[in-house]
């Protein structure tokens, strides 16, 4: 499955993973929705009010596009260990949900601006929703276990809950990481840097797979390796969406639908920033972080970081750090499954996600 194949089967779970999220949370909720999620109303809910400060900035923010790669990723690796697809679908949806609640939080600590080619959430409906219905993303995913309970023993039921419980401790881990460093406390090593993202990025695909794995029944093990391959991808992908942050431009950053060099106005200490402060003279050391430290929004400054990060080859390093850490990562889990059509869409989706370009 090359790139045009992934690209159409991503596009052809997109619907069907839009219509299960729609399922959970949909565009409009009526009082019956509202008791059926939070209980019957002791006094009295206003419909209104949880439809504009929940359902609508959420789902302008879903209806912006996304490739839906993580509930796509669930259900290759659910197929690939044979797992009921019909039974498991709804459940695809849970990382992507908190993923996207994850973004509303995000943009409001980074004060972003675009999101998608949008302005960010916050900026459209207020931080007080924005941060309320990201925190609410959190949590909804939960029910989708409560009240399907039964299609399960109850081992699977409490290990699903531990992952969950223990990703989502993570992520917080991952994001306090990266806005110590962006506020310019400390500048951190590669190594720093690969354990943030394993907990930022990482976390939200290796949860994907991990829960496919105990809901399908599989191993220990293979939930343990198949979930370092996941977290291998999302590492991967967060160092590519470096990489698009400083180098796409014209039509490109429109698919991409950020402004350009965001990262650099944020302070962001990426492996690509890492990589040239680890190999820069003195003087253009001091001189990028001079610029990232103060969160500069000057066109000319953010093009006189970017042309210091290519003059040391940290670009082409970041490129490669990314494929060789999901190739090294497929090697050693690829054993774990049977040869199928499911386990080669599997390898050929990990490396469309590392030399994507949106």
């Amino acid at each position: 499955m090359g790139k045009n194949e992934t690209e159409k089967t991503l596009e052809e779970l997109k619907s069907r993973i839009d219509q299960e999220m729609e399922k959970i949370l949909p565009k409009i909720a009526d009082k019956g929705y509202l008791e059926k999620i939070f209980g019957k109303s002791r006094y009295e809910y206003d419909v209104s009010a949880i439809n504009n400060s929940l359902n609508k900035p959420v789902w302008d923010f879903l209806d912006r596009g996304g490739k839906r790669w993580r509930p796509a990723l669930f259900l290759l690796v659910a197929e690939a260990i044979g797992g009921d697809l019909k039974k498991l679908q709804e459940f695809s949806v849970i990382p992507e949900l908190v993923h996207s609640g994850s973004i509303l939080v995000d943009d409001v600590e980074d004060d972003g601006d675009l999101r998608r080619g949008k302005p960010c959430t916050h900026k459209v409906f207020g931080m007080d929703v924005a941060i309320n219905a990201g925190n609410f993303l959190y949590f909804i995913p939960l029910l989708s276990f409560t009240k399907n309970r039964s299609k399960f023993d109850d081992k699977t039921v409490i290990r699903v809950f531990e992952i969950y419980a223990q990703e989502m401790t993570n992520i917080h881990a991952g994001q306090a990481m990266d806005i110590w460093w962006h506020r310019g406390n400390e500048n951190p090593n590669e190594a720093q840097y690969m354990q943030m993202c394993a907990y930022k990025t990482g976390t939200l695909s290796r949860t994907a797979v991990r829960f496919a794995v105990a809901l399908s029944g599989g191993s220990v093990e293979q939930e343990e390796k198949i979930g370092k391959f996941a977290e291998a991808i999302g590492i991967a992908f967060q160092i590519q969406d470096d990489i698009l942050d400083i180098v796409s431009s014209g039509e490109e950053r429109k698919k991409f639908g950020k402004a350009i060099g965001n990262d650099i106005k944020e302070g962001k200490r990426t492996l690509i920033v890492i990589h040239t402060l680890e190999k820069a003279s003195e003087s253009d050391r001091e001189r990028l972080l001079e610029i990232l430290n103060s969160h500069t929004t000057n066109p000319k400054q953010i093009e006189e970081a970017i042309s210091l990060l290519e003059k040391y080859g940290s670009i082409n390093h970041a490129k490669q750090k990314a494929k060789e850490l999901v190739l090294n990562a497929w090697k050693e889990m690829e054993p774990l499954l049977k040869e199928s059509s499911a386990k080669k869409k599997l390898r050929d989706f990990a490396y469309f996600l590392i030399e994507r370009d949106f």
